[in-house]
């Protein structure tokens, strides 16, 4: 799949999540705007009801209070009344006909129905005066029970649909509390809703309402979208790290192909060259020369040790899919391999007029690894510091050991090369990762050697880094764990 191809598909799943994500948190921002506004309207709802209700139930005191004797003054208004008309009425022997007795009979109904509407006015008139008059001398829990204020809105909150805990206070005209529920905030300033008690009165008072669970209430009636949009999220996190991972694999392909193509062209040149060595011994005429003979003889040896160094790189691939590889690991003098490995490299640096110098100072060299492959691990970095070497000056390498804080041995690999870039110097310890020489092309190689000496220093349980300045020089540093305080454990 073409690099391109894979970037459009990113870009489309990329947007299509992104859109979809934002229309489920404009859909849950939306529900639960929705619901607070039903809360907040359903609390007011039943706010008000509470408050209509402590109203009646104060008219209906004083009418209580009240009705005994308005209705004893107004009967005892309406018997005299009564009498007095009655003592004015002549006694007749006439026989009233029978027009007469229908007029007197709608006369006396008139007269029972204006007596009850003066009563019912009358009534209502004292009624009225006694609450304007009275209300406000009344004891605040006798106007606002707290017990009958939480039934009240206990009933009203579940008529209403809010089934949600609630605390109130009750405060006073000039903001004064006068008393509140247990586990009511004063300072509270959310999921607080007050309305005016008696406002129409002289004293009046304020009902405040607070629900402490308002929000878990409210979030609860839409947590049904939740594992949605968390199901969304870890959609999008799975298919980034797919495109992150065929990056890699893509990347990974192309790397393999160069390898490839550069293994066969470094396979291929020693393989030519001896080939053409026994093409020339073939030759009688090279055969009567001593010096031919030799001169041939050491060309087959030379690329035939090129060509076995070469296939014990490609060989080098398997560490890194099987960790559980032989390693045998023995008890070892880091500075006597390391003198070894310069005594055999020497030759190869001075053959470019440069210099090896060692300064072994570690006291206690003593590790546990694979005498083999520490050997390599050493030979590998040499050889890197002599193939990217700077041609406008001589190569001059320098190894250097000393013991460090934590019973540690740090090993120090410098050279005066062309250095590595600061953008190539996070990724040399990549597999098949080459580092860029710029307008040279004779550097030939795997990308192998430094992947395979950073996999080696883990599995001695050491550590390697590098230090580099381009054009001036790289120094590669490694640290590993003396015997003395290393846990031993059995041959891998």
């Amino acid at each position: 799949m073409k690099k391109s191809l894979i970037w459009l598909l990113t870009i489309v799943m990329a947007l299509t999540f992104g859109v979809l994500l934002y229309f489920q948190i404009m859909y849950l921002e939306n529900m639960v705007k929705m619901r607070d506004e039903q809360f907040s309207a359903g609390v007011m709802r039943s706010l008000y009801a509470t408050s209509e209700f402590l109203e009646r139930e104060e008219t209906l005191h004083f009418l209580e209070a009240d009705v005994n004797i308005i209705e004893s003054s107004f009967y005892h208004d309406y018997t005299n009344t009564k009498s007095t008309d009655n003592s004015r009425i002549e006694p007749s022997n006439k026989i009233p006909s029978a027009t007469q007795n229908v007029a007197e009979r709608y006369r006396n109904m008139q007269e029972v129905i204006r007596s009850q509407y003066l009563y019912q006015k009358g009534l209502l008139n004292e009624v009225i005066l006694s609450i304007l008059r009275d209300a406000g001398s009344r004891p605040v829990m006798e106007r606002a029970d707290s017990t009958l204020i939480k039934n009240c809105l206990s009933t009203e909150l579940a008529n209403n649909g809010v089934n949600v805990p609630f605390v109130f206070a009750v405060y006073g005209v000039r903001g004064n509390l006068i008393y509140s529920t247990e586990g009511y905030q004063e300072n509270a300033k959310h999921n607080v809703y007050s309305i005016p008690l008696f406002s129409n009165s002289e004293t009046y008072y304020n009902l405040k309402v607070e629900f402490p669970t308002k929000h878990s209430y409210i979030f609860s009636s839409v947590r049904f979208i939740i594992p949605v949009l968390i199901l969304t999220l870890i959609l999008l996190l799975i298919f980034l790290y797919t495109i992150i991972v065929a990056f890699r694999q893509k990347k990974l392909t192309e790397m393999k192909t160069d390898f490839i193509n550069n293994m066969t062209h470094e396979l291929k040149t020693p393989i030519s060259t001896i080939s053409l060595a026994g093409q020339m011994l073939s030759d009688p005429t090279i055969r009567k020369s001593q010096s031919s003979l030799e001169h041939l003889s050491e060309v087959i040896t030379d690329e035939s040790k090129r060509l076995r160094f070469q296939v014990e790189k490609v060989l080098q691939m398997s560490v890194f899919d099987n960790t559980g590889s032989a390693l045998k690991f023995t008890e070892i003098n880091a500075n006597q391999i390391i003198s070894n490995v310069v005594n055999t490299f020497k030759i190869k640096v001075e053959k470019y007029g440069g210099t090896l110098t060692t300064l072994l100072e570690a006291p206690d060299a003593e590790i546990r690894v694979d005498e083999m492959q520490f050997t390599n691990v050493i030979f590998n970095l040499l050889d890197n510091a002599v193939k990217y070497m700077d041609e406008d000056r001589e190569p001059n390498l320098e190894i250097t050991t000393k013991n460090i804080a934590g019973n540690q041995i740090e090993i120090r690999i410098k050279d005066n090369g062309i250095g590595i870039k600061k953008d190539d110097l996070k990724r040399i310890f990549d597999k098949f990762f080459r580092v860029s020489t710029g307008n040279r092309h004779d550097v030939k190689g795997f990308g192998l050697g430094l992947a395979y000496v950073k996999k080696m220093i883990t599995l001695f349980g050491g550590t390697i880094s590098a230090e580099s300045e381009y054009g001036k020089g790289s120094t590669f540093v490694i640290t590993l764990p003396l015997i003395s305080h290393k846990n031993t454990g059995e041959e891998q």
